[in-house]
């Protein structure tokens, strides 16, 4: 599919990532307004409450855009979903009839300020990037224990928690934990010394089941996806995990991008799933190409410096889709609902510069990184901002998905003081 030209010229730039193709949702304030929904174009956003007030868009019998947030739009289904898609297609192409009356509708991206574009009913975070699990498992287990012997049949996850969630751009503060040292036989309860990035992405639940789904039904589910980073404790994490897994070592922030791009905007960069040693059950086998060809990067700039490129990879290095995931959340009868939120889980290319955590970077804090400022990295250090940026790419366009990005501030001094 190539460009659609619209008469927002900076949306019609090669390299720009909210090209016409795209239209990625979100919620933006200024000075002036409350936080709203709002369309990205080029450079702009469409205020979708001002667009919805006027009668440029009328959707459905009650309104779609007071509240800020886009769970209203998720209920009404993929009917209403794509109808909107074909309007704002419509309103915003070169030529469009109502330019004039949308055209002071649009605010400059530059000054707005970016809000949580949903509201998480609940979040789930998925262990399903083979290159992540295997050098993970090297890591603890050596190569001939490195995958579980249930891995390569159903995408492993556990329930985080959607109170975690936040937009980019939050500062994300250093947890203190349980540690335990290999040097003492009792743990102490310090700050984090094993902060580490996940460079993930997450899945946006827009139908709501109240039983078992298929592949097919899930992906038709999906409305769109994010950027997400699962900020990890690896040292909290090693004390804790055992028998039940992760559980305060996920739970200090994720962070996500601000822009929803919605599933259209990424049908042309369909891409398969990895070859299978084992055949997946009739209930998880791929009805189709369930991955999506997203080109994947991670910075890391210290304190006061510029940042360097920590890793490449792509999304598509995934062995188990988000519409496989959400397929396998629903076998037990769990109801899923609008506005729950999927991670990917950890996505790492089969080379050293496409492995998306540090763990895996600095082998364990093994092989410290080294960064183009000189500095090294075994895990993150206070001050640290680590972005996530993405796209596709497509025929004189790009989709992108706004950067996911976050700043490590220091731990508190106090936790309990009072």
């Amino acid at each position: 599919m190539p460009l659609i030209k619209s008469w927002v010229e900076s949306a019609n730039a090669a390299d720009h990532p909210f090209p016409l193709n795209n239209l990625p949702y979100g919620v933006f304030s200024t000075a002036d307004t409350d936080p709203r929904c709002g369309v990205a174009i080029g450079d702009m956003i469409l205020d979708m409450q001002a667009a919805e007030e006027s009668g440029l868009i009328t959707l459905a019998d009650v309104a779609l855009f007071e509240m800020p947030f886009w769970n209203d739009l998720m209920e009404e289904g993929p009917a209403v979903w794509a109808a909107l898609r074909d309007r704002l297609t419509a309103l915003l192409s070169d030529g469009a009839a109502d330019r004039d009356r949308v055209e002071p509708l649009l605010v400059p991206i530059d000054q707005a300020t970016l809000h949580l574009p949903f509201m998480v009913s609940e979040y789930t975070d998925f262990y399903a990037g083979r290159n992540h699990a295997f050098n993970v498992g090297t890591m603890f287990r050596g190569p001939e224990n490195a995958l579980p012997p249930n891995w390569l049949h159903i995408p492993i996850g556990y329930n985080g928690r959607a109170s975690s969630v936040v937009v980019s751009g939050t500062g994300i503060r250093r947890p203190w934990g349980q540690l335990k040292s290999p040097d003492h036989d009792l743990p102490a309860f310090l700050p984090c010394r094993r902060f580490d990035l996940e460079l993930e992405m997450g899945a946006i639940v827009g139908v709501a089941s109240d039983g078992p789904i298929t592949v097919k039904e899930a992906d038709d589910a999906i409305f769109g996806y994010v950027l997400l980073n699962d900020w990890s404790a690896r040292d909290i994490q090693a004390w804790e995990y055992q028998p039940l897994g992760p559980f305060q070592a996920k739970a200090t922030a994720t962070s996500i991008s601000p822009w929803i791009v919605t599933k259209p905007a990424l049908e042309p960069f369909r891409a398969d799933t990895p070859a299978r040693e084992f055949e997946l059950l009739d209930h998880l086998r791929d009805c189709g190409p369930m991955l999506y060809d997203i080109d994947l990067t991670v910075t890391l700039a210290p304190e006061g410096k510029p940042a360097s490129t920590i890793a490449r990879t792509n999304y598509k290095e995934m062995y188990y889709s988000s519409a496989q995931q959400l397929a396998h959340h629903t076998t037990s009868g769990c109801p899923m609902n609008v506005g729950d939120l999927l991670g990917s889980g950890t996505i790492s290319g089969p080379t050293k510069s496409e492995r998306g955590s540090l763990l895996e970077l600095s082998w364990g804090g093994k092989e410290p990184l080294q960064l183009d400022t000189g500095d090294e990295r075994s895990f993150l250090l206070d001050g640290d901002t680590l972005t996530l940026s993405g796209h596709a790419q497509g025929d004189g366009y790009r989709i992108g998905f706004g950067d996911c990005s976050g700043k490590v501030l220091p731990a508190l001094e106090e936790p309990y003081a009072r």
